[in-house]
C-alpha cells in the first residue's frame, strides 16, 4: 500500500485517468483499508435476529414512554429522518436538560467497535440501556419500564412472539435486545459500496481523488474498515489540541471510562458513514461546516495543514459515504392501560 499511495496521488492529479488501469490500483488500495457493507443484516453477539424481534425492537425504538416524562424515545436524539442523530450541538433530554456531547447517528452503528464516544459501551445492547436510565436523557429505570411495557397486553404479546419459550419474556435485557436487532437493520448502502464492489463510474474524478487524498494524507489511518471509522480510540489533539471552543477542557473523553491518564481526551474514532447528513461535528459539536472539521483534523490530528483544494477534494469524497435510507414505517404503538405508570412532568434548569 505504501508503495503504490505516492504514485496513485500524483496520477490522480491529472486530468483523467490514463491508463483504466489507475482506478483498479486505487481500489485494490482502498480494499486493503475500507470494506463494503454487507447486503444483509448482520449477526450480533448473544442476540439472534428475528423479523419478530426487529418489529418488537422497531416500537421500543419509537415509544417516548419508555422515558420516565413519556417525551423521549431513541428516536429523539437518533432520529432515523434526520441522518441518524438530531442535528443539535448536544442532546436535549429529560426536564429539557442539555447533554453533555453531541448525538452519534444510528445508522450503521452496528458495525462499531463500541458505542458512545468513549466506548463504555460494548454493544448496541448495551447503549440502548443508557440513555434510558440517564439523568440527563430518559431519567427512567428498569423497574419502571418493565411496569410500563407489562401494562400493555398488545406489549406483552409481542415480547412473547420475539422471545418465545422464555417463562417472562418481558425484561429490560430483552427491550434492549430487541432495539439491538431494529437498529442492526439500519443499514445504508452508498456509493461507495458500489465503487469497492467494482463499479468504477459509482464515484465521480473528484471523490476518487479525494479518496486517494484521504489514504495518502493519513485520514484513513483511523478512520478504515467497513464504517470508515467506529473503532480504535485516539487523542483529540495528537499532534496540536484544539482550543477549548471545540474541546471542552471538562470532557476528558475515555478517561472517565478507564480512569488512566494516558486517556485524557481520547475518543473513539468516529464513523464517517453519512457524515455529510449529521452536523454538527465532533463530540462537542461545535464545528457545523464539514469542511471545517476536515481542516481542523488535518492539522489537529495530521499535522497536515490542508489547502482549501485538498479539503474541498476530501468533503467530495466524504459525500460518496452518504447512503440510502432504509424505509422506516412508524409504528402504531399499544395504548396505555389503566396500570401504565404515568408520566414525570418536569422542567430542570
Amino acid at each position: 500500500m505504501k508503495r503504490l499511495l505516492p504514485v496513485l496521488f500524483a496520477s490522480l492529479a491529472a486530468v483523467s485517468f490514463s491508463p483504466p488501469a489507475l482506478a483498479e490500483e486505487l481500489r485494490e488500495v482502498a480494499l486493503e483499508l475500507f470494506a463494503p457493507l454487507p447486503s444483509t443484516v448482520p449477526a450480533v453477539r448473544d442476540n439472534r435476529i428475528t423479523p419478530e424481534k426487529i418489529e418488537l425492537g422497531k416500537a421500543l425504538f419509537f415509544d417516548p414512554r419508555l422515558s420516565a416524562s413519556g417525551v423521549f424515545s431513541c428516536n429523539s436524539c437518533h432520529n432515523v429522518g434526520t441522518g441518524g442523530d438530531d442535528n443539535l450541538e448536544t442532546s436535549i433530554g429529560h426536564g429539557w436538560q442539555k447533554g453533555p456531547r453531541n448525538s452519534p447517528t444510528v445508522f450503521n452503528a452496528v458495525f462499531n467497535e463500541a458505542q458512545f464516544w468513549d466506548g463504555r459501551a460494548e454493544d448496541l445492547k448495551a447503549q440502548a440501556k443508557g440513555p434510558i436510565q440517564a439523568g440527563v436523557e430518559m431519567a427512567n429505570t428498569p423497574e419502571n419500564v418493565v411496569l410500563t411495557l407489562k401494562s400493555m397486553p398488545q406489549y406483552v404479546a409481542w415480547f412473547e412472539g420475539a422471545f418465545p419459550g422464555e417463562a417472562d419474556p418481558v425484561t429490560f435485557d430483552n427491550m434492549a435486545r430487541a432495539i439491538e436487532a431494529f437498529e442492526a437493520t439500519l443499514i445504508t448502502p452508498a456509493p461507495f459500496d458500489a465503487y469497492l464492489n467494482g463499479d468504477d463510474q459509482a464515484l465521480t474524478f473528484e471523490q476518487k481523488k479525494g479518496l486517494s487524498l484521504f489514504m495518502a494524507k493519513g485520514c484513513a489511518a483511523c478512520h478504515n474498515g467497513v464504517n470508515v471509522g467506529g473503532h480504535g480510540y485516539y487523542p483529540f489533539g495528537v499532534i496540536e489540541r484544539p482550543g477549548a471552543d471545540i474541546l471542552p477542557e471538562n470532557d476528558k473523553g475515555r478517561f472517565a471510562v478507564t480512569q488512566t491518564a494516558d486517556d485524557e481526551y481520547v475518543f473513539r474514532a468516529s464513523p464517517l458513514r453519512n457524515i455529510t447528513v449529521t452536523a454538527p461535528y465532533f463530540h462537542s459539536g461545535k464545528v457545523w461546516d464539514l469542511e471545517q472539521a476536515v481542516g481542523i483534523m488535518g492539522s489537529s490530528q495530521l499535522g497536515e495543514e490542508l489547502n482549501d483544494e485538498e479539503v474541498r477534494l476530501i468533503t467530495a469524497f466524504m459525500h460518496s459515504l452518504t447512503g440510502q435510507v432504509p424505509d422506516v414505517t412508524y409504528p402504531i404503538l399499544p395504548p396505555e392501560t389503566a396500570t401504565t405508570p404515568r408520566p414525570t412532568a418536569e422542567i430542570l434548569p
